[in-house]
């Protein structure tokens, strides 16, 4: 497991989603109907088997969940989770809910077939922690979906979100030029489908975190997590 990220980052933000919770879904609505469009779903839809989603905050994306996943959500703000557990049972959704933080999950390695995070890793203090977790939780061969307001491709949209940024980094720990893709990759991600749009704006993306490999011989290798390969056997 990682070092816990700094106490006083952690619980800013934890006092300040708390604050914001019963008033994210309106301001939401007004930006997904502007910027991100069917984000939501073309990212939970695409989730299957055992599902983490990072950051659920209340619970927008349980409607696009496929009937057939299991799925657990972690966030910071127990306020946000109160309104996502109501919305779950609205829905008639099960989902296992729990407070959690981005940067050090309290969950087993390899546990989950599907991560998901949505909007969200904008504000997550250390987002290559954040990444690198999500890593740790997937199974080899386990997939990422990704949704988040990224830096804008030109240079005057940038230009703009820099500016202000001096306003939503100091309030709320909101980043608008980062780009997960990149840090993804750092992470050792593979990017299967990437996608940009709203002047590059928003961005989402399918990733996947490498199969575990094991070499048998000095000219054979195989995947450990190949259930019709019987003798290739976990890495230490």
């Amino acid at each position: 497991m990682p070092e816990t990220p700094h106490p006083g980052n952690t619980e800013r933000l934890h006092r300040y989603w708390d604050r914001h919770a019963h008033t994210y879904d309106r301001e939401m609505a007004f930006f997904e109907r502007v910027l991100f469009g069917d984000g939501r779903a073309w990212v939970c839809t695409q989730a299957t088997g055992n599902v983490l989603e990072v950051a659920i905050g209340t619970g927008r994306n349980l409607a696009y969940y496929p009937d057939t996943v299991t799925l657990t959500g972690i966030d910071l703000s127990p306020a946000m989770l109160d309104i996502a557990r109501q919305r779950a049972q609205d829905l008639g959704r099960t989902v296992d809910l729990h407070v959690g933080d981005a940067q050090a999950l309290d969950l087993p390695d390899a546990s989950f077939d599907t991560v998901v995070c949505t909007l969200s890793l904008c504000a997550v203090p250390d987002v290559h922690r954040a990444l690198a977790e999500m890593k740790r939780v997937l199974r080899p061969g386990g997939r990422l979906l990704l949704l988040d307001h990224v830096a804008g491709s030109p240079w005057h949209v940038r230009a703009a979100q820099r500016l202000l940024e001096t306003i939503t980094i100091r309030i709320g720990g909101e980043h608008l030029r980062r780009r997960p893709l990149l840090q993804a990759q750092t992470e050792g991600f593979t990017i299967e489908r990437q996608e940009r749009y709203k002047l590059g704006i928003v961005e989402r993306l399918v990733a996947r975190k490498p199969p575990t490999f094991v070499t048998l011989s000095s000219d054979t290798t195989a995947t450990a997590n190949d259930p019709t390969d019987t003798t290739a056997r976990p890495s230490a």
